[in-house]
């Protein structure tokens, strides 16, 4: 009878257990906030200026560039800030050595530069992008690359005005060639190189060639190197075997280069003008 006492006890006491483990699994857990590394979604730089949601009254495009309101720098001095920035990243890349592996080519050196441009600017930054530079230009205070209200797709690749469906629907991307971003993200200026000011564009388009579409930053004085010279910079793109390279030449070499098709004046019909980035135009 002791040993049929033992067992009873010890069925209980495992039916007890067996309610308990189940009366647990039925109650509803609370999960906890999740943290960065679990979403995969870098946390926002606390620096960076605090953005409000985009809504329904934002979907301005004043110019019907494609471009909303929201997105263009309205300060002159942001404006400013991110032509030094542009220019001097491009100048930049086209005297050192070593160069980020996405430049590749003229449509790639815009874009590094663009979003490089648009960054929080501090040491953490000067380190990874191992740039050596004397006195800084002032930094964008409008909004921080990632952290627009377009987040890292900052290039339209969509015909037509700015609606708000484009902030979900694929008219902006991180990727654009140089097609793109002559047709959706810049505007002409004029054919007139006086026109141009350091940060704008000269677009060029070649029959023939794999890659028609070609483009110059107007750098304007050097920002690196004493002098009055005006500058380009540019990516040649590949050439056969070759990777290219970032050429700059002053003014005065582009009008008189060897081949006649590359001179930035209006009785070239390969020169497709002067061009500035959309998001400079809000008070131009």
């Amino acid at each position: 009878m002791r040993g049929v006492a033992r067992w009873i006890a010890g069925l209980c006491v495992l039916t007890a257990a067996v309610l308990v483990c189940a009366f647990a699994l039925r109650r509803p857990v609370t999960p906890g906030p999740l943290q960065p590394s679990q979403t995969g979604i870098k946390p926002p730089d606390p620096a960076s200026p605090k953005l409000e949601p985009v809504t329904a009254e934002d979907a301005t495009d004043s110019f019907g560039d494609g471009t909303p309101d929201f997105l263009r720098l309205s300060d002159s001095a942001d404006r400013q800030a991110f032509r030094g920035w542009f220019t001097l990243l491009a100048e930049s890349q086209s005297l050192t050595g070593s160069k980020p592996r996405e430049i590749q080519d003229c449509a790639s050196l815009l874009r590094y530069s663009y979003r490089e441009a648009l960054r929080r600017h501090d040491s953490a930054w000067a380190n990874s992008a191992a740039l050596t530079i004397g006195a800084a230009p002032a930094e964008v205070r409008q909004y921080h690359y990632p952290y627009t209200p377009l987040g890292a797709s900052l290039f339209r690749v969509r015909d037509g005005a700015f609606v708000m469906g484009d902030l979900h629907n694929g008219a902006f991307a991180e990727f654009a060639d140089a097609k793109t971003l002559w047709r959706y993200n810049s505007y002409i200026v004029g054919h007139d190189l006086r026109q141009a000011r350091p940060g704008d564009l000269l677009f060029f388009r070649q029959s023939g060639h794999d890659l028609p579409f070609h483009a110059m930053i107007f750098v304007g004085e050097s920002r690196i190197e004493p002098g009055r010279d005006a500058y380009v910079v540019y990516h040649t793109g590949p050439q056969g075997k070759s990777p290219g390279e970032i050429r700059r030449l002053s003014i005065a070499e582009l009008m008189n280069y060897p081949d006649a098709r590359w001179r930035p004046v209006a009785s070239n019909p390969a020169f497709l003008g002067v061009y500035r980035w959309n998001i400079l135009r809000e008070g131009e």
